[in-house]
This record gives structure tokens, sequence and C-alpha cells, in this order.
């Protein structure tokens, strides 16, 4: 494999150093997500962007982009994001059974959520290439066109993390350590 850089903000490249700076005030510390992002200032512009876009230009509550980040994090077997998401909706107070779900690719008890997360996992997995009826339900769930194309939103978002991660085997950081998640199933 390839090594990539876990940079900070002194040997990070030029372009790169102010949006670790900016990260480490927002966080604390730098995630090192965004530290290997930095070798390409264009990518983590472009991701602390779209995520900024999803977090305030969606109508979604913070368990709703939760469940569009989990769902992409786990259909894409993202390790480093399934940690980092489970610790941020712990901070965000989401219920623990929504969480559990998200981490087992189980059903979630509202449907209204269910709805979502199943609408997430069709974008994903179809690649875009929804079928009239998957449309038709999750409107029928009570979300809007609007939200049919926030989904989209998080999930681009969810890409550029997600693949970033594989492609650099991305350490997890110490702060989501306590929620280390695999692929593998889980015992019962």
């Amino acid at each position: 494999m390839t090594d990539f850089a876990v940079h900070t903000i002194e040997d990070a490249p030029e372009k790169s150093k102010s949006m670790l700076e900016s990260s480490k005030k927002a966080y604390g510390t730098v995630p090192n997500l965004h530290a290997v992002m930095a070798e390409s200032p264009a990518l983590l512009e472009a991701y602390k962007t779209v995520s900024n876009i999803f977090d305030k230009q969606t109508n979604l509550t913070a368990t709703e982009q939760q469940i569009i980040a989990m769902t992409n994090n786990r259909l894409n077997g993202c390790t480093y994001c399934m940690a980092a998401h489970t610790s941020i909706m712990q901070g965000a107070k989401v219920a623990e059974d929504v969480i559990t779900a998200l981490r087992d690719g189980t059903p979630i008890a509202d449907p209204k959520l269910e709805a979502l997360r199943v609408f997430a996992e069709k974008v994903n997995v179809k690649r875009g290439l929804l079928d009239v009826g998957d449309i038709e339900a999750f409107l029928a769930a009570g979300y809007t066109k609007q939200t049919v194309f926030d989904v989209i939103v998080g999930t681009a978002y969810k890409v550029l993390s997600n693949y970033t991660n594989h492609v650099a085997e991305t350490p997890l950081d110490k702060m989501f350590a306590k929620n280390e998640w695999s692929a593998e199933p889980h015992p019962a």
C-alpha cells in the first residue's frame, strides 16, 4: 500500500494550512481524516465545503443527516467514518436505538426515519438510478423533493471521505477509538 501522510499544520501544503487551523479550532485537534486530505487542498476544501453545505443548507435534522451519512459509511465499508460518526451522534444525543440500527444495518423503529435510511441506501446502491416507486415511497413517508436532492448531497459528502479513507487507510483518531467498527457481522 502507498503511504499517505497524516499532515500537521506545519508540514501540510501551504494551501491546506489555514483549513487545518480551522479544523483544529473547531475540534480541538486536527482529525486524521482532515490531516490526510490536506495532501490535496482541493480535496480538503471540497470535503469541508460540502460538509458545511450539508449541515447548513438542508432542512434535515442532525439525526436525519447522520442517518444519511451512516448509511453511506456502512454501505461503503468505511471503518473510520463509522467510528467518527458514531461519536458525533453520541455527542448530538441521537437515540441509542437509532445509532445501533445504523451501525448494524437494521431497520430503525421510527417509520419516517426508516424511510430515510432505506432511501439513502437505495441512492447509494442504485447509484442514483432510482425507480419512480423509490421516490414516491420516500415522498409518501413525509419527505419532500428537496430532501431527495439533499440525500444526494449527503451521499456525495460521504464519497469524499469514505473513498479517501479507503485509499489512504486513514488511522483512527483516539477520540473515536471507543466506537471502532468492523464490516464483519456482530455476534448476537
